[in-house]
């Protein structure tokens, strides 16, 4: 079998993905969020044409299940703007979610997971390509365990990679015990998010030492001088050895930040992010992290 990764239109070769925002949103919904929600589908297809204007041509949406993913318009987007989409099923952390919502899914978490990656989400006809789950702020609680259990069996049966969101980029070598050495998923299937925005650089070279991927993924909302110190870290963890393990991502995730809507958005990972990359790295380890890195992290040999 040939690795592929899955798209909401087909599975595609690993070096069709093009250069890729490794994680970001067209759409999401949270009751922590309210009145910020990315819930508009013309202001979608513009962010899509926007980045796809500035080069880009795959972009992996980490929103998951319960969430606001607009599953089902996410193959048009894609097919009018000709840019991959990646959808993700998985669970985010308990505050984005009604007690009923996860009290109705308590027990069937796994099979949920892999239904989505395997059949397809509710009626849409669109599968999942990734699992996310979500860590907290320096620590695992009981929310995240459960839904990190599940993530791994669903890894299990199917492949799929697990992307996690690290609370402020904390709590990588956390997850790393628990996917990796309990649950026993192989490193390269995790990828760890946020990193940029928690600037130590010793967890950030376990955490590639130990084989899973490293998204830097931002700008950080909470930490803005963490932006600056990015470029450095992520020579690092390229001279060190690990470029083949890191990921870039824009994270946009309120309507706001939206380069239609007057914020940084999915172009600025290519217009602004990528130039600045060049200057430390050289063009042609940037262009490998935005293209085949992406391709590699998330291609799967598909059952």
């Amino acid at each position: 079998m040939v690795a592929r990764v899955r798209t909401v239109l087909a599975d595609v070769h690993p070096d069709d993905l093009g250069v890729c925002d490794a994680h970001d949103h067209l759409f999401l919904r949270s009751p922590k969020l309210p009145g910020r929600e990315l819930d508009d589908v013309p202001a979608a297809r513009s962010e899509l044409a926007a980045f796809r204007a500035a080069g880009g041509a795959g972009v992996v949406q980490w929103t998951p299940y319960g969430m606001g993913r607009r599953t089902a318009e996410l193959p048009a987007l894609s097919s009018a703007t000709g840019v991959h989409v990646v959808c993700a099923t998985g669970l985010h952390q308990a505050a984005h979610y009604e007690p009923e919502f996860l009290h109705a899914v308590r027990g069937r978490l796994a099979h949920v997971f892999v239904s989505e990656l395997t059949t397809g989400i509710g009626s849409s006809g669109v599968r999942a390509g990734l699992i996310k789950v979500a860590g907290g702020f320096h620590a695992l609680d009981a929310h995240a365990r459960w839904t990190m259990a599940a993530a791994a069996e669903a890894h299990h049966e199917t492949g799929a990679p697990i992307a996690v969101h690290l609370e402020h980029g904390t709590g990588a070598l956390d997850v790393i015990d628990l996917l990796c050495d309990e649950l026993g998923v192989p490193p390269h299937r995790v990828i760890l998010g946020h990193l940029n925005r928690s600037p130590d650089g010793v967890v950030q070279r376990q955490a590639a030492e130990a084989g899973c991927y490293l998204a830097f993924d931002g700008p950080s909302l909470a930490h803005h001088a963490t932006d600056w110190r990015m470029p450095d870290a992520v020579k690092a963890l390229a001279d060190a050895g690990f470029g083949h393990r890191l990921l870039l991502g824009g994270d946009t995730v309120v309507s706001g930040a939206r380069s239609v809507d007057g914020g940084p958005g999915m172009p600025y990972l290519l217009r602004r992010v990528r130039p600045r990359l060049v200057a430390a790295l050289g063009a042609e380890l940037v262009g490998h992290i935005l293209t085949r890195n992406p391709g590699r992290a998330f291609a799967v040999d598909w059952p």
